[in-house]
This record gives structure tokens, sequence and C-alpha cells, in this order.
């Protein structure tokens, strides 16, 4: 699975060390496994010096628990030492189906327990690990990225925060607004996206699919997801829509200003496929009501393919949508928290990203670029090559 080339190329950094924070414990569980079956090959005379100690093993997860106490404390524990380790953190601080008790109450773990509870970990390595390096597929407070009128900018806090208390490296996956990256100019921080195993998993999931510009048509459903859409529209070389969210600026309902209307701007989608590509689902409501107007344009199917279905509405609305037909399929990540109501939806088709991270961990032990990871065009094309375009 691992490229043995790279890896007999330079030294580990350090000892591997994986840390899957409360509620991740799934996706590190499969991160290890690659890990474990892709480093049980390495067969290089490299493999008995002294640097590569500890480099074949039956797991690289490391036993860490965060306790809370009856007021609803907390405190995190490494039951192992990470004494010169290259430590990964994997964490999912939208995990809502974790829970604690508080004052006898079971309560669910909000974003700021979880990313307190990352904080209380990083403080118990007590700087003892050679690197640490967060995985937060979901960027903690990634919506709240820029500043209007008096508001806190509560995600760029959040990430000079985690660089001054010993963090390395952020990875995330398909940031809201990637520019949050300024904050911390000298700090390590990557933005991956899962176009490929989007792609890959709609290929997989629709046989009869057709990446042609006569059959297939990407929509971006705002302004903001632009560069998003243009990507999947210039790699799959088809055409490209959007719609132009109308607000009204005068109110404010849920913490946002509420949708007027959608506007169109493209081509006629009549009796074409369309992926209307976005980086998350949160209600669900803006999604559908772009999936109503294109149906009412005549479009053909159409499919979602979205990096964090949240569903903060639950299902329903998605399961009225299918049954109408206005939808055929969505496509989400297993980044973050999924329920098993919504992952045994008829409609619902999840994209493993764990084979990606374990790729991503393997390299940067390595220390080296991930760059190739990060721009998979030509992955894609030998993939479209290889079914048939």
């Amino acid at each position: 699975m691992l490229a043995d080339e790279g890896r007999s190329q330079s030294v580990p950094v350090g000892t591997l060390g994986i840390i899957a924070m409360n509620g991740c414990q799934e996706i590190g569980e499969k991160v290890n496994n690659y890990l474990v079956k892709g480093r049980a090959s390495f067969d290089s005379d490299l493999k008995d010096d002294l640097a590569f100690f500890g480099y074949i093993r039956d797991s690289y997860l490391l036993d860490s628990k965060c306790p809370r106490f009856g007021t609803g404390e907390g405190k995190a524990v490494l039951n192992e030492s990470v004494r010169g380790h290259d430590i990964f953190i994997i964490v999912d601080v939208f995990n809502y189906g974790c829970k604690y008790k508080m004052y006898g109450m079971e309560v669910p773990m909000s974003p700021d327990d979880h990313y307190q509870d990352l904080k209380r970990v990083i403080g118990a390595i007590e700087g003892k690990a050679k690197r640490i390096t967060v995985i937060m597929p979901m960027l903690y407070e990634g919506r709240q990225h820029r500043r209007t009128y008096r508001e806190s900018l509560d995600c760029a806090s959040a990430l000079q925060e985690l660089l001054s208390v010993g963090v390395g490296n952020i990875i995330t996956f398909d940031a809201h607004d990637p520019r949050v990256h300024n904050a911390i100019p000298l700090g390590g921080f990557e933005n991956v996206m899962p176009t490929y195993q989007m792609i890959k998993a709609i290929l997989k999931n629709v046989p009869d699919v057709r990446f042609t510009p006569d059959k297939m048509m990407i929509i971006s459903p705002d302004e903001g997801g632009m560069s998003r859409s243009i990507y999947y529209s210039s790699v799959l070389g088809v055409n490209l829509g959007m719609y132009y969210k109308r607000r009204d600026y005068s109110t404010i309902v849920n913490g946002r200003n509420p949708i007027v209307a959608h506007e169109f701007l493209g081509e006629s989608v009549e009796g074409k496929d369309l992926i209307i590509v976005d980086d998350m689902i949160s209600s669900g409501e803006s999604v559908l009501d772009i999936a109503r107007d294109l149906k009412g344009r005549k479009a053909n199917r159409i499919f979602v393919a979205t990096t964090f279905g949240l569903f903060t509405d639950g299902p329903a609305k998605f399961d009225e949508a299918y049954s109408k037909g206005l939808i055929t399929k969505v496509f989400t990540t297993n980044l973050n928290y999924r329920t098993e109501e919504l992952r045994n939806r008829e409609w619902y088709c999840e994209v493993d990203m764990s084979k990606y991270i374990a790729y991503i961990i393997d390299t940067l032990n390595h220390d080296q670029s991930i760059s190739s990871l990060l721009d998979p065009s030509w992955r894609i094309k030998k993939l479209l090559h290889n079914n048939g375009y």
C-alpha cells in the first residue's frame, strides 16, 4: 500500500504514534490497519538500522484517555511513553455522539469540549514528543472565518493557540475558507481535498455515469465554492454552472442571514446528470432548494458530493427529496460523525478517507513532500482512463 521507494530514501522523523481522540476510534483503527499492513511489507537493509527502531509494529495507536469528573471538568491521561515520537492526533470536534456525565446528567460533547480535550492531550505530552501534527478534518470554528462588524475570530484564535502549545502541523480537509491559514503564516497548515476519492466513489456506485460535456455538468451552490467546483469541472472535462444566493442582510436567523432566493448562472441543464459540489451539508435546506430548481429546469439525475454530511436537522428532508426524485445519491466522507440511521439510508453513499490519511501520515513521518497527494489530478486522469475516458 505504501511506497517502498519513499521509505527507503529517508529515515522517519521519530517513532510513529497515532492518538485517536474520543469519537475517532473507528477511523483511527482503519488508518492504523493500513499503516500496519503497509509497513509490514517493508523489506530493506535499513529496517535493522537504529533510525528504524519500532518502525514495524502491530499497532501505532497510543493508549490515551480523557476522563471527566462529576462536575464536567476533564483531564487527559497517556498510558504509555511518547518521548521522541512523531505524534499524529486525529480529532473530530463535531462528534456529538460522544457523551459524558455532568451532575448526573448525560451531556453530548460540543465542539468546544472536543477542542479542550485536544489541548489536554497536547498538555499531557509535556513537550516530550519530537513533533505533533493535528489532523482535524473539519476545522474547529471554521465557519467563523472572517470578521464582519464586532465579531470574534474564533478559528484564527484556535489555530494560533494550537501553535503556541507545541503543534507543528495542522491538517484539515476542504476548509470552509482556506485563507484562514493567514492567521498562522509561519505554521504548518495543509488543506486537503477529497476530490479523487469522491470521483472514485461516484464511478463505483453509479456504473452508468458518463463524465462527458453532453451528459454531465458540475454545479456550485454558491460563489464561495466556485474554486472547488472549477477543479471538478477541469479534471472531468465537463461544464460548470453556479448559483448566487440572494440573502436578506437585514435579518439574522440561527446566526446567519436567511436566503431569499437562488439565482442560477450557466447553460441549460436539460437532460444532463448533475453533481452539486459543496464542502458541507448542514441542515440541507440550501442544497435541496437548488435540486428542486434544477429539476424544474428538466435536469436528469442529481448527485450531491459534499465532504462533510452534518445533517443537523436529521435525514428526513432528504428522504422526502429522494422519494420525490429530486436527488439520486448523496456522497459524503467518513471524516465526521455519522449516525447508523443515516448510514443505512438508500440514497447515502460513504466515501472512505482512511487510506488517504494513512498515506499522508506515512509520508509526513518520513518528512517528505505531500504535494502529489494534495493535487491528485494525475490519479484522477488515470482513474478516468481505466474507466474508458
